[in-house]
């Protein structure tokens, strides 16, 4: 058996409203081990809705809506589930009082229209509503076929979900099992090379491994069905383990770990500090870091170096040097990384420059062109060339820029760490 779900809106279909009730109720039905397939969003339509039911009714055994159960015209989803299944709408008087009892409790005189949200089809129960006026319903209009719908409204869905239909699912025999996932991550290496140096556990059955990629990262999510969040834990641990043996330092962290937190905690435990110097990426990095709670426990502060005369001035670049090699360049991001090191008196110094775009670029120094450098606790210094590419955007250039930087330090943070410990 398995659930599928239906978000009915146009407003979806036209982007006006994110669909986080789909990803909401996707990590539900995962927590409750169901059997999850397909989704489909669909407009107020009622000959497209009863389509789309066509569909569900051959391949799922579970529909939940989302949607369409408000007071205005264009609010089909009931209507079109009963004359689908040729039911006809009952009113009910109970749903009707508790529509007006709201509107008494704030003041207001209940419309008309509001008349239309009592109605559900002929055998289906009520799934009470306690936030808003818009009911849903549970209803089995046919054998090995139960059909759930609940309001677009994100708060009322979730309170509705949690509180009638979990338990109901529960009494149905549903949560016996449950999927659990752990998302691992990877900086420094494609999709594709890490598919291959994984790919034997790709064909896993439980737990499975899917990668996908986004934005320069990459992914791998191990899940596993068991009885209990622990029984997976067991599960998935040992081919976690192996993919963590195999991809070495390109993997950073799971689940809610990011570069900023791993990176953090790397400081901390080194009882070290960190100072930034941004030209291109004019502070994103240090935004990146400042995301953390605590991290003014190990990060300083940072110099947002646009203008040459700021890199001169305050960080104590060589004014010849950049009049010879230019702002872009190694030996400007050295001394960038230096400088703000020293200035803010901190163990490590993170420098970026480059060329983000979309103008500016030339033959010798393209768009996407980046340099990031490194003052290190010893007096070391060390500059890298990126080249981002000319075709992205110049906010996907900064935004890659502080990711290198991050994962830049990262990795010299472990092998100093290693290297300590040995």
């Amino acid at each position: 058996m398995s659930v599928e779900l239906i978000c009915v809106g146009t407003e979806l279909l036209l982007g006006d409203i994110l669909n986080s009730n789909a990803q909401y109720l996707a990590q539900e039905f995962a927590r409750l081990g169901i059997s999850h397939y397909y989704q489909s969003v669909v407009g107020d339509n009622i000959g497209r809705i009863h389509q789309v039911i066509d569909l569900a009714c051959q391949r799922s055994s579970i529909l939940i809506f989302t949607g369409g159960l408000g007071p205005t015209p264009d609010d089909l989803t009931t209507e079109a589930i009963a004359s689908y299944f040729n039911t006809p709408l009952i009113e009910d008087t109970e749903v009707l009082q508790d529509i007006q009892h709201k509107f008494n409790s704030i003041g207001r005189v209940m419309t008309p229209s509001n008349c239309k949200q009592a109605l559900i089809p002929q055998g289906a129960s009520v799934l009470s509503n306690p936030s808003g006026t818009a009911p849903g319903m549970i209803w089995q209009p046919r054998p090995n076929l139960i059909i759930l719908t609940f309001p677009g409204v994100p708060s009322e869905m979730k309170r509705m979900w949690q509180e009638t239909a979990v338990p109901y699912l529960k009494k149905q025999g549903w949560g016996k099992e449950i999927i659990y996932s752990r998302l691992m991550k990877f900086r420094g290496i494609g999709e594709s090379a890490l598919a291959e140096k994984v790919g034997d556990l790709l064909n896993l059955s439980n737990p499975t491994v899917a990668p996908y990629a986004s934005m320069g990262e990459v992914k791998l999510r191990v899940s596993a069905k068991a009885k209990s969040e622990t029984e997976a834990i067991t599960l998935i641990e040992p081919v976690a383990q192996k993919i963590r043996e195999v991809a070495g330092l390109d993997y950073f962290g799971s689940d809610t770990d990011t570069l900023a937190s791993v990176v953090g905690q790397l400081l901390r435990e080194m009882k070290q500090t960190l100072s930034v110097a941004e030209s291109c990426t004019g502070g994103g990095l240090g935004a990146m870091l400042t995301t953390i709670a605590g991290s003014s426990d190990y990060f300083y502060g940072g110099v947002i170096s646009y203008d040459n005369r700021i890199k001169i001035a305050l960080l104590d670049v060589n004014k010849d040097d950049l009049a010879e090699y230019g702002a872009v360049s190694e030996i400007v991001a050295q001394q960038m990384a230096k400088g703000v090191k020293n200035k803010l008196g901190t163990d490590w110094g993170i420098s970026l420059t480059g060329i983000a775009g979309p103008g500016g670029g030339s033959d010798v120094k393209p768009v996407g062109l980046v340099y990031i450098g490194f003052a290190t606790p010893d007096g070391g210094v060390e500059a890298h060339e990126y080249r981002l590419g000319q075709q992205r955007e110049r906010e996907t250039i900064r935004y890659l820029s502080s990711c290198i930087a991050l994962d830049g330090l990262r990795r010299l943070l472990i092998k100093k760490l290693e290297k300590n410990c040995n």
